[in-house]
């Protein structure tokens, strides 16, 4: 095969539509490097990236943290599975479990093989308890025991019959708590969910939630994987209620563009685990493990987390004064912000793309602005007069 120049976009495009699986509609743009907030295509324009690859890329692209800690993480080991133990999994888990509610850590690759995770977990705790509830507008993942938590018709359809054991409850309804019985092992919910909408728990009834799973003897686990590490303002998505739960999962940002995810969990659920009853081949790798360390550092850091606060504040305030007809709302905590519509997002989404500005859609009529958590105000600023561009577009070609 002759070879073929990664920056010729149109030969590479070409390429993906041959070697591809189609399970994306991707724009024609091919991206060849970041900075900071920006992301450059093949052809040399530039965009602002307001999606983070969907709240992964924390300290922005190129980030100086993590190619020092690559470099670092290169002249040690790679990989060595999980038959054996390496330093660095062991110290972030130690980092993991002093700034949380969490007594020990199984690490994991990705979003979905967290849940996936969690969810064995409280199976074991809970012995002949098997139920798992979760609530509408959740998502939760794609693997089969994710996505049978998952409340999307139109991904989970294909894949049915799902596992079984599942059952859906109201949101933010204290008649939800009619579902978590005597038979279930555990109940999971996002605190802010983000595939949903950017939709918030009401505070009263998450409080609500955690006493009924204490007294029905259920577990309670919280999907932290895109409003946990610092997306909005504090460490965990949780800190804004007061309480904690039994398992969290993580995975996003943890090792800030790398693949790691992580459940967190009590003694007591850790005290129901044995060898070989679960395990991952590639799960805190010595490589991507000394790299998410440093990413955690930064971003536990008290100072960074408060400059997200300000920055978040900022953000909502200056979309608040769009004053667009388009926008019917808009909500969020620190950088993790939605803005709800009254036509297509999609609509939206390229037309933000043809001004430079890349957003990622959400469910119930949704854009999100997630992007870098060391974004500054003045490209805030820029992303929003873009997005106004966006919206002024749309309603031009409509008139």
């Amino acid at each position: 095969m002759k070879h073929i120049d990664q920056n010729n976009s149109e030969l590479v495009l070409a390429l993906a539509d041959k070697v591809l699986a189609p399970t994306y509609t991707r724009p024609e743009h091919l991206f060849v490097e970041g900075d900071g907030v920006f992301l450059k295509d093949a052809e040399g324009q530039q965009f602002l990236d307001m999606t983070s690859g969907v709240a992964v890329n924390a300290l922005g692209h190129n980030a100086e943290i993590i190619k020092n800690a690559l470099r670092k993480g290169l002249e040690g080991l790679i990989h060595t599975s999980n038959l054996f133990h390496t330093a660095p999994a062991i110290l972030l888990a130690n980092e993991l479990v002093q700034h949380s509610f969490a007594d020990k850590v199984f690490f994991t690759n990705s979003g979905a093989e967290s849940v996936e995770g969690a969810i064995k977990f409280a199976r074991l705790y809970a012995k002949d308890r098997h139920e798992i509830v979760y609530f509408d507008s959740s998502f939760h993942g794609r693997t089969l025991g994710a996505l049978a938590a998952t409340d999307k018709e139109k991904i989970r359809t294909p894949f049915t019959p799902l596992p079984t054991g599942y059952r859906c409850a109201p949101w933010n309804q204290h008649v939800a708590f009619n579902y978590i019985t005597a038979q279930t092992a555990a109940v999971i919910v996002e605190p802010i969910q983000g595939e949903g909408g950017i939709r918030f728990a009401d505070e009263s009834w998450l409080q609500a939630l955690r006493a009924h799973c204490d007294k029905v003897g259920a577990l309670l686990i919280f999907d932290e994987v895109q409003c946990g590490l610092g997306r909005t303002g504090t460490l965990w998505g949780h800190q804004h209620y007061g309480i904690t739960p039994d398992l969290m999962t993580l995975a996003k940002p943890l090792a800030g563009g790398l693949p790691m995810g992580a459940v967190l969990m009590t003694q007591n659920v850790a005290d129901a685990i044995t060898p070989s009853c679960h395990a991952t081949t590639f799960g805190g790798g010595p490589l991507v493990a000394t790299v998410a360390y440093e990413v955690f550092k930064e971003i536990s850091n008290p100072t960074f987390l408060q400059a997200v606060q300000h920055k978040g504040a900022f953000l909502l305030e200056t979309l608040r004064d769009l004053h667009s007809p388009y926008i019917e709302d808009i909500r969020g905590r620190g950088l993790f912000v939605g803005v709800q519509l009254n036509i297509p997002t999609q609509q939206v989404v390229e037309a933000a793309r043809k001004e430079g500005l890349l957003l990622v859609a959400a469910a119930n009529q949704v854009v999100r602005f997630v992007p870098s958590l060391t974004i500054t105000k003045q490209e805030l600023e820029q992303a929003v007069a873009l997005f106004a561009k966006a919206l002024h577009g749309v309603q031009s070609t409509d008139s």
